[in-house]
């Protein structure tokens, strides 16, 4: 076998041992998982039927409101299952399990990308939750079997790239209380974005920082694929942003992960 070969065989090995754990400590990922559904449940029963009437060409209060926030909430999804990505390697890295690994004949890059794709996983699981949900409430989709994939493909890129950038948060932690904080922005970020209000409604300054940052745009895809409106240049906005992020956050990831794994192959 190739070093490639043996590479996705580790991985692959590797994606199980996490799988498993999260069906073996289910808390974790229902903790990640009902936050998107608190929020859901939030704003459209406590905030939706004013906030709906604002959406100007979309006016119908409640009922218009589920369909604009329900992409939103499908990225603040995203962002929960990263963060228990953060905790998972920072646990992996302070009690000890790495430490085994580095004298067992195991691909360097199998133990903490395997993290990453079982976080696609946990986040593709819970987006059908949350989405089965928002359904049952009152959201209703416009699209095709091409855009449910495409739909997918989109979470599972955002997943990548902020699941590198938060494995290297759990690296670089020197304790699972600190994983656990410091991708907090990411939480928050949403909330600055298109994802809630569209960004017209903003004072200057705030529009131009959300209209910038990543998660407007990868925003603005979800909802054109779900509800089967125009995505425009969104799209390529939110490729280019998934890209940049998976890179640096990898970039970042060896570096810590190198310096702390002398000797690892």
């Amino acid at each position: 076998m190739s070093t490639l070969s043996y590479a996705a065989a580790d991985s692959l090995t590797m994606l199980r041992r996490n799988l498993k754990h999260q069906l073996r400590y289910p808390s974790l990922t229902l903790m990640l998982v009902g936050m998107p559904i608190v929020f859901l449940l939030l704003f459209v029963y406590v905030f939706g039927g004013m906030l709906g009437t604002g959406l100007g060409a979309l006016s119908g209060g409640r009922a218009a409101y589920v369909q604009y926030v329900t992409p939103g909430i499908v990225l603040m999804t995203i962002a929960g299952a990263v963060q228990g990505t953060a905790i998972s390697v920072a646990m992996d890295m302070t009690e000890g399990i790495v430490a085994r690994f580095r004298t067992m004949n195991i691909a360097r890059a199998s133990v903490l990308s395997a993290h990453v794709y079982g976080t696609i996983v946990q986040t593709v699981a819970g987006v059908a939750v949350v989405l089965g949900l928002a359904v049952l409430i009152g959201f209703r989709p416009h699209t095709g079997t091409l855009g449910w994939l495409a739909l997918a493909g989109v979470v599972a890129l955002t997943t990548l790239a902020l699941g590198w950038l938060t494995v290297a948060l759990g690296v670089s932690a020197k304790s699972v209380e600190t994983a656990s904080n410091t991708p907090m922005p990411l939480m928050l970020l949403p909330f600055l974005s298109s994802a809630f209000v569209p960004t017209d409604s903003m004072p200057t300054v705030m529009r131009w920082f959300a209209e910038y940052q990543p998660f407007t745009p990868v925003t603005e895809t979800i909802r054109g694929l779900l509800l089967g409106t125009p995505v425009g240049h969104e799209w390529i906005a939110a490729l280019a942003w998934c890209a940049g992020l998976t890179l640096v956050g990898y970039l970042l990831t060896k570096r810590v992960y190198d310096r702390k794994a002398v000797g690892y192959r």
